[in-house]
C-alpha cells in the first residue's frame, strides 16, 4: 500500500515537496539550491511555451538568443539595475587555469547583453519596434531557503526585450503583454490572477514602471506569476540605443521587457493540487487521458486488443492518450499514480465495458464518473476536458475572491495577515516609509495597485493620512 501524501490543509509545505518528488516533476540536483527538471515537468513547460510563443508571434515577435555571459562592465553600466542583482549574481573568475582579465556574470537577466547589440541594431525609426524574445535560464545565487519551481538558483524563464519610438508605444507594448500574461495564467493554468502596477519600492530595478499578475496561493502568500515594465529611455541613454526620426532628429529609443518563469508549474501544483496528488489543468497537461484496462486472465487478451485500438483511435483524432497496459501492477495501483501524476481523465475500460461498447470516464478534478458509449467518445472527452478546465478556474477564483478581504483599519489588516487568511485590499498614502513599516511590521508587501485607479475607501491602513491609492497587501513567495 502505497503511503499517503501529508495532508494539503495542515501540512502545506511537506504535502508540495511530496507531490512533486512523488509525480516524479522534479529531482534535486548536486547542486545546492538547483532541480533536475524531468519529463513531467519540462512537458507542463513546453506547452506553456507552444501557448505563448503562438500568442508573441501573432503579435510580430520574433525568439533569438543572447549568451549567458555578461561582462562586468555591462552589468555596471546602469547603477540602479547592477545594484538590484549584484547579491544574487554568479560571477566565473577563470577560464580554465587562467584567470579572465574582466568578470563574467551568469546570466541574472538579460537587459545589458542585449542592449549592447540594440545599440548597434537601431538606426532609423525604420528599425522600430524591435520585438524580440528569448527563452533560456538565468541564474540568482539566493541565499534564501529554496524550493523547487519556486526559488531556486537556475530557472527557465521567457524575457521579452522591445524598443520603441515613444512613451505610448511602450505603455501599449507593456500593458498587451500583461493583458497575455493574465490570459495565460486563467486560460491555460486556470489560475485567477489579480493585474496591477508596483510601487517604486517593489518595481524592477532601472523600470521607469512594472506591472504584474499576482496569484493567491492556498497558504494564502501570494505568487508573482509575471511582470511586464515600461523601462523608460534609462536603458537606451546608457547603452547609447538611438534613432534618427521621422524628422531627421536623433532621439533615445523607448523599451520595455517583460518575463515569467518557471514558478508557473509551482503554482498550478499548490493552486490545484489535492490530497491525492497533481491536478493539471486539461490544456497545459501533457497527456490528456490515460486508459486503464481493467481484465482478469480470461478477458486480458481481449480487454488489451481493444483498449490498443481505442488508444490509437484517440491519438489519432488529436487526443493525447496513454494506454497503461502494464500487467505487474494491478488496476487500483495504476488509478493511484495517475491520480498522483493529476492527468485529467482516466477512462476506465473492462469486459463489461467491451459488452456495453462503451468506457467509464473518471474525473481528476471531482472524481465523477460517467459511463460513454464507443461511438460518442470522440466528442465527449473534448467537452469534458472543457468542463473540467472551467470548474477548475471556477473553484480558484472562488477561493481568491474569498481569501481576499476589504479593511479599513490596522487591527482588521494584521488580523488577516498574521492569522495568514489570504490577501488585504486597503488604503496607502503612497509614502514610502509607511510602506517600509507595513512590511516589517506584517512581513506582508504591496504586491499591486490595480490598473484602473480605485477611489480610497477609507485612510491610509497605517498612518492614518489621507489615503492615495487604494492596493493589494499580502506575504509573498
Amino acid at each position: 500500500m502505497v503511503d499517503k501524501l501529508p495532508s494539503k490543509d495542515k501540512q502545506f509545505s511537506e504535502w508540495y515537496v511530496e507531490v512533486i518528488r512523488r509525480a516524479q516533476l522534479a529531482d534535486y540536483a548536486p547542486i545546492q539550491g538547483c532541480i533536475v527538471f524531468m519529463p513531467n515537468s519540462y512537458e507542463i513547460w513546453e506547452n506553456i511555451q507552444t501557448y505563448f510563443n503562438k500568442k508573441i508571434k501573432a503579435l510580430g515577435v520574433r525568439n533569438c538568443y543572447f549568451p549567458m555571459f555578461i561582462p562586468e562592465k555591462f552589468l555596471k553600466k546602469e547603477a540602479d539595475h547592477f545594484e538590484g542583482f549584484t547579491a544574487e549574481v554568479a560571477w566565473i573568475t577563470h577560464g580554465g587555469s587562467s584567470k579572465l582579465a574582466e568578470r563574467l556574470a551568469i546570466r541574472p537577466t538579460s537587459e545589458t547583453i542585449m542592449y549592447n547589440s540594440y545599440s548597434d541594431w537601431v538606426r532609423s525609426h525604420r528599425d522600430l519596434p524591435l520585438l524580440l524574445n528569448q527563452w533560456c535560464s538565468v541564474v540568482r545565487w539566493e541565499t534564501k531557503a529554496t524550493k523547487p519551481f519556486l526559488r531556486t538558483r537556475e530557472f527557465l524563464w521567457q524575457e521579452g526585450h522591445t524598443v520603441h519610438t515613444n512613451k505610448e508605444e511602450t505603455d501599449k507594448e507593456v500593458y498587451t503583454n500583461l493583458k497575455l500574461y493574465k490570459q495565460l495564467a486563467e486560460e491555460l493554468l486556470a489560475i485567477p490572477v489579480v493585474a496591477g502596477i508596483k510601487t517604486d519600492a517593489e518595481k524592477f530595478a532601472g523600470a521607469l514602471m512594472t506591472t504584474t499578475i499576482e496569484a493567491l496561493m492556498p497558504d494564502c502568500k501570494a505568487l508573482q506569476a509575471g511582470t511586464s515594465h515600461n523601462l523608460g529611455q534609462h536603458f537606451a541613454k546608457v547603452f547609447d540605443i538611438k534613432f534618427i526620426d521621422e524628422k531627421e532628429k536623433e532621439q533615445y529609443a523607448w523599451q520595455a521587457s517583460w518575463g515569467f518563469s518557471t514558478r508557473l508549474i509551482g503554482a498550478v501544483i499548490m493552486v490545484h493540487g489535492d490530497d491525492k496528488g497533481l491536478v493539471l489543468p486539461p490544456r497545459v497537461a501533457p497527456t490528456k487521458a490515460v486508459i486503464v484496462p481493467i481484465f482478469f486472465d480470461d478477458s486480458k487478451k481481449k480487454v488489451l486488443k481493444e483498449a490498443s485500438k481505442l488508444h490509437k483511435t484517440l491519438n489519432d483524432a488529436g487526443i493525447i492518450t496513454h494506454l497503461d497496459d502494464r500487467d505487474i501492477y494491478t488496476a487500483g495501483w495504476k488509478f493511484n499514480e495517475w491520480e498522483l501524476r493529476g492527468t485529467p481523465i482516466r477512462i476506465e475500460l473492462g469486459p463489461k465495458d467491451i459488452a456495453k461498447s462503451q468506457v467509464v470516464l473518471v474525473r481528476r478534478d471531482t472524481g465523477e464518473k460517467e459511463a460513454v458509449k464507443l461511438a460518442k467518445l470522440e466528442k465527449r472527452i473534448p467537452e469534458l476536458l472543457e468542463e473540467i478546465h472551467a470548474s477548475m478556474f471556477k473553484k480558484a477564483k472562488k477561493f481568491l475572491k474569498d481569501h481576499t478581504f476589504e479593511v479599513k483599519n490596522y487591527k482588521d489588516f494584521t488580523d488577516v495577515i498574521t492569522g495568514k487568511k489570504g490577501m488585504v485590499k486597503a488604503c496607502w498614502c503612497g509614502d514610502a516609509k509607511c510602506e517600509d513599516a507595513i512590511a516589517k511590521e506584517t512581513q506582508a508587501s504591496i504586491r499591486c495597485i490595480p490598473l484602473k485607479e480605485e477611489k480610497a475607501f477609507s485612510k491610509c491602513i497605517h498612518c492614518n493620512k489621507k489615503a492615495k491609492h487604494v492596493a493589494y497587501f499580502a506575504r509573498a513567495y
